[in-house]
């Protein structure tokens, strides 16, 4: 074990001057930093909700250091701030484009430019004043203690404390100092016995009203015996007020809602809660039923007379047109307003969605006239562009360097007048990866593709219109699509003739299924003389892998649901995500001989799999978020080969997975290649396996402007189900599996550019599975030695990825 004492007086160093960077050395002799704000004592009302109502920011820190680099780098730049200086040289430029418009006026040209680029300059300039200089703006100054602000924050929290219903609480606010320049702000919390709703009465006159509270009552916010919640009020408004307008009121406000809540009417800490719904001034809430409906598809047009409009009737719908370029009968399945009905406002919302969700009309809106005595629905909408081209340029890192790819998609929307969208497009990729049968170099891998694709918006089955009405709330599509996709890797060059008929549908805004009922592949592979060796050398020793390189027909069918809720991956909020992926492939040769396949050459597969994919974000704060991952995996392969198609294996490690691990080369169980030459585990192979179980934990945390850092451990691996012996140790065992698992920790850069988020992963080992047992824990042998020499071994691996691991 080798020791670099310079790295390691540098780390001293640089760790000594970060202690310096809490913000106390720039303070004013009366001034104290206001290090950290705690919450103590509370036991009912959740610690997150009373730190909402702090006043002040502390300074972000660095994991539990006091070190934070936003104040250092705010310091920096304060050192190189002058307002004088800023200012002279705002009024400079003012004066010098001042001097060339004035020119420019006097020779009677144009100054629109001049203006423009001056305004620029200024701005520019005062921002600079304002905010202070480029590393003042990524930087924060240090949070100085403000007395009243935090007395504030306590009388906030016993407001809101009587908003739970815990009129007797009480909080203190104590002020502990840390160091001689540094405060803890700590509010102590002693809440009370909180108040029970015992009583709720109602009165409302309007009789047909009270009917409808009661047959929803199920779904009430006010209940009896629970505590008393202000929230729980204004949600029961929400809700009547959704409710009546799902009920025919039109015109119902929840302005005429409110409640009247004593605390002294039953018994001591009782509360009884009346509920008024008044009536308008002139008799009661009146319920509105649609007259008519009127369906205009062109409402972009306005410099010709409406008169000219063509009328075209169908289910009681006035479809109005200039010319006739959409289906009716279809478009009517994406409409929930019909003549006859009572108004709701959930059918007209969900006629706007679905109508939004056809990805044919730019501008939709749905609007009430009763002004000639009928209540007649307008539903307006205007078109998209027919045909839209779209381009892509970027980086793409799937397991390797990252390189470049080019994406082109041309779009032709209502090609048949029905609603359609044809897509053609084709892409081109560019990238490092390491090969399949090596370490250590890097190697071009090039994919290109091109698809075709029809989507209609319907399921085609052979149902009826009235069943095909009722599924059209779900946005229904059907995606029938043929591609051809091109591999180019050092090891193999791969092509692929895909067809494939999928159905989709939303039962829910957050969850999205997909069932594909048929996917047929053509595949073609030409092998790298090297890696056919590897491959019949594995046949020779029982194993068939190569069978999956053989001209092959794949067909399989699949289901996959997602669920997303808290809109994952689009913001750092409270969210999960679920996905789910059911396949089954070959599943037509149970009953259909196979063996014209096998005259053809082709080889064929049949396979079961199954996957499972939960992720979760929980945020601490503003700036730190824990975020969690298990993926989980299984494919079964049945027929006589008992191989999958490459594609279907399962592989571990990488820059989404264990990234302690190379990609493709972790696992399969404990199976163990060991390089003759060097003794140590040979990674020089892609490893595949039938079933898959990892996990990740994931600290983030902002460090200073728009860069971020994470801490992350990863544990898992992948098995075969099947007896390998050509790689023994690789077969699941229910028994003692989990001490099979690799466990990678690391630490990670992301560079959050708000439209991309660039990132730099270390993985470092540290229970290796390829070891024999009691040699498996290698974490202090890769901290010491992999950062500065090259070992066979690999303790540690950088990874490369555009994006969040997950």
């Amino acid at each position: 074990m080798r020791f670099n004492y310079k790295i390691i007086l540098l780390f001293v160093i640089a760790l000594y001057v970060l202690y310096g960077c809490t913000g106390t050395r720039h303070l004013k002799e009366d001034e104290k930093l206001l290090l950290r704000q705690k919450i103590v004592g509370n036991n009912s009302i959740e610690k997150e909700e009373l730190e909402e109502l702090y006043l002040q920011e502390t300074n972000s820190k660095v994991l539990l250091l006091p070190i934070s680099l936003n104040v250092a780098m705010y310091s920096i730049g304060k050192l190189f701030y002058d307002t004088a200086s800023l200012q002279q040289a705002k009024e400079k430029k003012i004066r010098k484009y001042d001097r060339k418009i004035s020119k420019k006026e006097k020779e009677g040209k144009s100054v629109e430019k001049l203006q423009a680029k001056k305004e620029k300059k200024v701005n520019k300039k005062r921002r600079a004043i304002e905010e202070g200089n480029q590393f003042m703006r990524l930087g924060e100054p240090p949070t100085v203690l403000d007395s009243n602000l935090v007395h504030q924050a306590t009388f906030r929290m016993e407001r809101y404390m009587e908003t739970k219903g815990f009129f007797e609480n009480e909080v203190e606010l104590l002020l502990r100092p840390k160091g001689k320049k540094s405060v803890i702000a700590e509010y102590h919390i002693t809440e009370g016995e909180p108040y029970i709703i015992d009583t709720i009465f109602y009165n409302i006159p309007d009789s047909t009203i009270i009917g409808i509270l009661k047959e929803n009552s199920r779904n009430t916010h006010l209940k009896k015996g629970v505590n008393y919640d202000q929230k729980a009020l204004s949600d029961e408004r929400e809700r009547i007020d959704f409710l009546l307008k799902d009920k025919g009121y039109f015109d119902f406000s929840r302005q005429y809602i409110d409640f009247d809540v004593d605390t002294a009417w039953v018994a001591p800490k009782q509360v009884a809660v009346r509920m008024n719904i008044r009536n308008p001034q002139r008799g009661e809430h009146k319920v509105f039923y649609i007259d008519s409906v009127i369906f205009i598809t062109d409402a972009h047009i306005r410099n010709i007379p409406d008169s000219l409009r063509q009328n075209e009737y169908y289910q009681g719908t006035n479809f109005r047109y200039f010319e006739n370029e959409y289906n009716t009968r279809i478009l009517n399945r994406r409409l929930f307003v019909h003549s006859g009905d009572v108004y709701s406002r959930s059918n007209t919302i969900n006629t706007q969605r679905q109508l939004a969700n056809l990805d044919i009309f730019r501008f939709m809106n749905i609007n009430y006239d009763s002004t000639g005595g009928d209540f007649i629905a307008n539903v307006y909408v205007s078109p998209l562009d027919r045909y839209q081209l779209s381009n892509e340029v970027g980086l793409n890192v799937t397991q390797g360097v990252p390189g470049p790819f080019y994406n082109i998609t041309l779009r032709r929307r209502n090609i048949f007048k029905g609603l359609e969208l044809l897509e053609l497009s084709g892409r081109i990729g560019i990238e490092g990866v390491a090969p399949a049968t090596e370490i250590g170099n890097v190697y071009r891998s090039t994919e290109a593709g091109a698809n075709l694709s029809i989507t209609f918006p319907q399921f085609l089955l052979p149902i009826s219109d009235r069943a095909k009405y009722k599924i059209g709330t779900i946005n229904p599509r059907t995606r029938v699509q043929t591609g051809y996709a091109y591999t180019d890797r050092p090891e193999y060059l791969r092509t692929n003739i895909n067809i494939s008929n999928t159905y989709t549908w939303a039962t829910k805004r957050n969850t999205l299924n997909s069932f594909t009922i048929a996917d047929m592949s053509l595949i073609n592979s030409r092998l790298d003389d090297f890696f056919l060796e590897r491959l019949i050398e594995l046949q020779q020793n029982g194993n068939n892998l190569i069978n999956t390189f053989d001209p092959s027909f794949v067909s399989s069918a699949s289901f996959s649901s997602i669920i997303n809720r808290g809109r994952y991956g689009e913001e750092q909020r409270k969210a999960y995500y679920i996905r789910v992926f059911l396949e089954s492939g070959g599943t037509t040769w149970n009953f259909l001989n196979p063996t014209f396949l096998e005259n053809q050459g082709l080889e064929y597969f049949q396979f079961a799999k199954f996957n499972v994919d939960l992720r979760r974000n929980d945020p601490i704060n503003r700036k730190t978020t824990m975020a969690y991952r298990i993926n989980t995996g299984l494919a079964v392969p049945y027929s006589e080969n008992r191989i999958l198609p490459y594609e279907k294996y399962f592989f571990a490690g990488g820059s989404n997975g264990i990234r302690a691990w190379r990609p493709r080369r972790l696992g399969p169980g404990s199976y163990s290649p060991i390089d003759p030459e060097t003794g140590l585990v040979n990674y020089r192979f892609e490893q595949q396996g039938e079933l898959l179980i990892e996990g990740s934990v994931e600290f983030r945390q902002n460090l200073i402007g728009f860069i971020d850092y994470a801490l992350f451990m990863d544990v898992g691996n992948i098995w075969t189900i099947y007896q390998d012996d050509n790689r023994p140790g690789a077969q699941f065992n229910i028994e003692d599996f989990w001490r099979e698992f690799a466990v990678g920790t690391g630490i990670g850069i992301r560079f959050d550019f708000s439209f991309l988020v660039f990132r730099l992963d270390a993985g470092l080992k540290v229970l290796d599975p390829a070891r024999p047992q009691g040699k498996r824990f290698i974490l202090s042998e890769g901290f010491y030695d992999a950062p500065f020499t090259r070992r066979a071994s690999e303790p540690v691996i950088f990874n490369i990825g555009v994006g969040y691991p997950f």
